[in-house]
């Protein structure tokens, strides 16, 4: 399906909540949605960055097949201005898309296959912009017994969504803030349509979700808003979702500000766990404990982790040996 609307002078593309209008030859905000000849046209169609395996623990998802390899790819461009932008150099990045890699997704199923990847992941830039690429590869992956992952902003329009999750096996959701001022300023974009996918694919779909926020000091690290953010997702998702909180490094627009300290990380992970929330990671610094899933009948340690690796996994079939209790997720 075309998600573009035709209009008197220019076409609008409708896949995210930007609805830019395109005239002829004109990119939208994302730098790889023209329009060509009145219709939007996806210009790094069977293009990426490269391949990439990856632990899929790297997503990050803790509850999806943990310990499995993800073979990973994205493209060029972003729908969101993020001023803190961990993979700039492809996200802002405004090059021809011909002058990447060539796989069509016939090829990356088969190079998961051969790799003995369990899954493909789109990701290192959104894949909401690479939709009809990502959709037709997550086809083929679910032909052949690859699942499917999105690593994503969640910045997508209400139809185009419905498609574009059913295709999708796991979800990793960038909630970036809880403020929309925050996402204003500094993703150039709103957080409501980031919650309303949030809910829509825990709510409405089969996809598995977790959640990262990457943790800014100064900036969304607050006990006020991490509390809101906790609050909201108990009553919205329930306790079951997985939410990581992640360390950010100096980068792109943001290079003046410090690198986040454990300290920040083990706060918001209280907070959370106060809150109610039953599986909350931090990443990006090692800790083992507040890396490690713990059974929510007996609290003991089900899987171990040190960075992305397992460093013990006594789970059987989902369910904790000590007391039989299932772990939610999918393994």
């Amino acid at each position: 399906m075309k998600y573009q609307d035709t209009l008197k002078d220019n076409v609008q593309c409708t896949i995210c909540p930007r609805n830019c209008r395109l005239k002829e030859g004109q990119s939208g905000f994302c730098q790889i949605r023209k329009n060509i000849a009145g219709e939007v046209v996806l210009t790094s169609y069977g293009y990426n960055t490269g391949l990439s395996i990856d632990p899929i623990e790297k997503k990050p998802l803790y509850h999806f097949y943990p310990g499995t390899k993800v073979l990973s790819f994205g493209t060029l461009g972003c729908n969101m201005g993020c001023q803190f932008c961990q993979n700039w150099h492809i996200s802002k990045s405004k090059a021809d898309p011909s002058h990447l890699n060539c796989t069509t997704p016939e090829k990356i199923v088969e190079t998961a296959q051969n790799l003995g990847c369990k899954s493909v992941a789109f990701t290192y830039n959104d894949p909401v912009i690479f939709f009809e690429y990502a959709i037709d590869t997550a086809k083929i992956c679910r032909d052949k017994g690859i699942k499917t992952v999105a690593v994503t902003a969640g910045y997508i329009n209400p139809e185009p969504r419905k498609e574009f999750f059913a295709c999708m096996d796991a979800a990793n959701i960038d909630l970036k803030s809880f403020s929309e001022d925050f996402y204003k300023k500094n993703c150039l974009a709103h957080l409501e349509p980031i919650l309303d996918t949030i809910k829509y694919v825990k709510n409405e779909t089969n996809c598995w979700l977790e959640l990262t926020t990457l943790l800014i000091e100064g900036e969304n690290d607050s006990e006020d808003e991490i509390e809101r953010e906790c609050e909201w997702i108990v009553r919205n998702l329930g306790t079951d979702v997985p939410l990581h909180f992640s360390a950010f490094h100096p980068d792109y627009k943001f290079m003046d500000r410090p690198p986040t300290k454990l300290s920040t990380l083990l706060r918001a992970y209280d907070i959370a766990k106060k809150a109610g929330i039953s599986y909350v990671y931090t990443g990006n610094l090692p800790d083992t404990k507040t890396s490690t899933t713990y059974c929510q009948s007996c609290s003991k340690p089900v899987i171990i982790r040190s960075g992305y690796s397992i460093v013990e996994n006594s789970l059987q079939k989902g369910h904790c040996k000590i007391c039989g209790a299932k772990c939610s997720g999918i393994f």
